[in-house]
């Protein structure tokens, strides 16, 4: 158990960092990294101009550069950033709770308003009930995050109801593909035509089949309510990471995409391997009974 830990653990690591020196890697190559835009101003001389052009980081390189901000790293120093001349640990401190904050409740309120859907299209039996359910979680999935924030900016919603909006059609869908299976299998249908009720039946049969599925859901809509709040922050001004996510992008900020890049990679790792641990321990429990 314990060399399993550490193996996992160390891939956790090795995935972590190679994320971050491809984030680097992909802002050096980006177009215009390193140029001042103030050199496109013909009133700068061209010595003024060969000064502005590229900062140190630049000139390192994208190897040079990440080896350098690991050795600061162990040092607790994330650098600072380029476009706001502030220290990273700061911008991260006062805007990282806000996104976490806005990502944790409408994680809740997508998975609560997903399952309540998903357990009332298996209880009302009404025509029409589960297609209409069914073509509004279609919808939603089918809309881009950008353009569910305007629609929740145009109704003056909070940021989560934004990132719940994301997330209920997600677990909806799953969540009533496994009920819908699970009502097939043998010992379901035998309690069905032993008469047993529908709520024992759901509650007693096809939660404990489905738990496992749900569990590994879960870490799949953390990193996707994370990941939904970066759009939905920019369009809905909120003063969280994705915003400033936004404005390093616009300014090829490296050592500030960097360091957004690692808190994104961290939480979906972290989250991932929760699921899998949960959802193994599970299936275990599940086989030892």
């Amino acid at each position: 158990m314990i060399v399993r830990i550490s193996r996992r653990v160390a891939w956790i690591v090795t995935l972590w960092l190679l994320a971050g020196f491809l984030g680097a890697v992909l802002v050096w190559m980006a177009p215009g990294f390193g140029i001042d835009e103030r050199v496109l101003d013909p009133r700068w001389t061209k010595d003024s101009s060969v000064a502005l052009r590229g900062d140190e980081q630049a000139r390192l390189g994208p190897v040079s550069f990440y080896i350098d901000w690991l050795e600061h790293f162990a040092r607790g120093d994330l650098g600072e950033s380029n476009s706001l001349g502030r220290p990273v640990a700061d911008l991260l401190r006062e805007r990282l709770p806000i996104t976490l904050r806005s990502a944790a409740a409408g994680l809740a309120l997508g998975w609560a308003a997903g399952l309540i859907l998903a357990v009332a299209t298996y209880f009302i039996k009404l025509p029409g009930f589960d297609w209409l359910t069914a073509a509004v979680a279609g919808i939603l999935l089918s809309l881009p995050s950008a353009v569910i924030a305007v629609l929740f900016v145009m109704l003056d919603a909070p940021v989560s109801w934004a990132i719940a909006a994301v997330i209920v059609p997600q677990v909806f869908s799953y969540a009533r593909n496994l009920c819908n299976r699970a009502m097939c299998r043998t010992h379901v249908l035998m309690a069905a035509a032993k008469g047993v009720g529908s709520a024992r039946i759901f509650f007693w049969h096809v939660l404990s089949t489905i738990g496992p599925q749900l569990l590994a859901l879960a870490g799949v809509s953390v990193t996707l309510a994370f990941t939904a709040a970066i759009p939905i922050e920019v369009i809905c001004d909120s003063p969280g990471v994705g915003q400033l996510a936004w404005l390093a992008a616009m300014a090829r900020d490296l050592p500030l995409l960097v360091n957004i890049t690692l808190i994104v990679t961290g939480i979906t790792l972290t989250a991932n391997s929760i699921s899998d641990w949960a959802t193994s321990a599970s299936g275990i429990e599940g086989a030892t009974r």
